[in-house]
């Protein structure tokens, strides 16, 4: 009764102004949308070292249509050089008419010319700009980045989805691909450890795809007509380069003060992630009796310790369950319907992760990178000890290594 009472006061000017303001409200926000017309939707970002610079190839998105069949996104790659990475991104505005927008930007591919040098410095204006996300993937690639934004995928309609495919989570629980993001390879480069990684992409020709063969070229070029016609009918040497792409993460790049000073391979990219514990469901190869064997990891607990009693020293562990996957040679079929590991292939596998680690630990031993983050331990648990050994830690600790595999019951 009272709220009536209360309403019945209330003037009806009152009620139409405030339903006009609701509407000036509703009507004159963009509720966050972005006009496509007029912004330059940067999905992957590729920088590459100039002698005036910096080269940007930004990979823009472009609709390809509103209906079931012909929807989805495709792509324009736009380059730009500059002294410095701002220069680029303004000079693609100028080139475009687009405001670039990178808060849709899930990748930046580092080329092997701008991590010859410190890459913090190429990602500069990405860490300064508060609209680019932090959970962006870093990666980096074998020549050109430029070339690997630009090139045509074969199993997606942009380069860098593919890309970015291959850093999936399930990628990385097979403990075939280590993936770093923008943020935490900020806080690695100016943490007391001072080191990094980042995945290694590859590219190569995807074998019978359209481009490969070049002799789709002749319709193009043959009626005279217009320039980007004929450019398209090159001969076979052209055929590689316009040939669809496929890519490969399996290595990884390591990092020391933002420069690159080592490759993992793929053996001893498996034992970091091992000793991460992030595999789940990856695989393992072994072998019994001299034939390769592989084996499906179902449970994985890494570590990596650091002691100081008296001497710095590393204790890498691992412990895994596991059970048989496959096997590489004919087998009875009573074997077939059982998944159980012998003892042999336990001792086999054991070694074999045994020298993975040890491999692992000599490489980022000889390339003075901390990837382990042992400089952190120390820093954490003793200044007095971190101000002793901090310049030297890794040519002065000594490692310890223990695996155990046992097969799931």
């Amino acid at each position: 009764m009272r709220l009536r009472k209360f309403l019945k006061t209330i003037p009806m000017k009152l009620y139409v102004l405030l339903a006009a303001v609701v509407a000036f409200a509703f009507f004159s926000n963009d509720f966050g949308l972005v006009d496509i017309q007029k912004t330059a939707i940067i999905l992957a970002a590729g920088i590459d070292k100039t002698e005036a610079g910096y080269s940007l190839t930004a990979q823009i998105a472009v609709p390809k249509g509103t209906d079931r069949t012909t929807g989805g996104t495709s792509s324009v790659e736009i380059e730009a050089e500059g002294q410095t990475v701002s220069d680029c991104i303004s000079l693609i505005f100028s080139k475009t008419g687009w405001v670039p927008k990178l808060v849709f930007c899930d990748l930046i591919v580092l080329g092997e010319s701008a991590v010859k040098e410190d890459v913090v410095a190429s990602l500069n204006y990405f860490l300064r700009n508060d609209y680019m996300p932090d959970s962006c993937l870093l990666a980096v690639c074998e020549g050109k980045a430029g070339e690997l934004i630009s090139s045509k995928s074969a199993i997606d309609d942009a380069s860098s989805l593919a890309i970015e495919k291959l850093f999936s989570d399930a990628a990385v629980r097979s403990g075939k691909v280590v993936t770093n993001t923008l943020k935490d390879f900020a806080i690695d480069y100016y943490g007391v450890s001072k080191s990094s990684y980042l995945p290694f992409v590859r590219m190569a020709d995807q074998k019978g795809s359209q481009g490969e063969s070049g002799s789709g070229g002749g319709s193009g070029g043959g009626a005279g007509g217009s320039g980007s016609s004929g450019s398209s009918g090159g001969g076979g040497s052209g055929g590689s380069e316009n040939s669809e792409k496929i890519y490969s993460a399996e290595e990884t790049a390591i990092f020391k003060e933002g420069v690159m000073v080592g490759l993992l391979p793929r053996e001893q990219t498996l034992a970091f992630s091992l000793l991460s514990g992030n595999v789940f469901t990856g695989t393992i190869n072994s072998e019994e009796s001299g034939k390769p064997v592989t084996l499906t990891v179902i449970e994985n607990k890494g570590s990596v310790s650091l002691k100081n009693d008296p001497a710095p020293r590393a204790e890498l562990s691992l412990e895994l369950t596991v059970r048989l996957c496959c096997r590489g040679a004919t087998a009875a079929m009573e074997d077939i319907s059982s998944d159980k590991v012998t003892p042999e292939i336990v001792e086999n596998t054991t070694a074999r992760l045994k020298g993975y680690m040890q491999d692992l630990w000599q490489t980022t031993k000889d390339c003075g990178c901390d990837i382990f983050k042992l400089n952190r331990m120390l820093y954490r648990s003793s200044l007095k000890e971190y101000a002793r050994w901090k310049d030297n830690l890794l040519n002065v600790a000594e490692a310890g290594f223990e695996a155990k595999v046992v097969s799931m019951k």
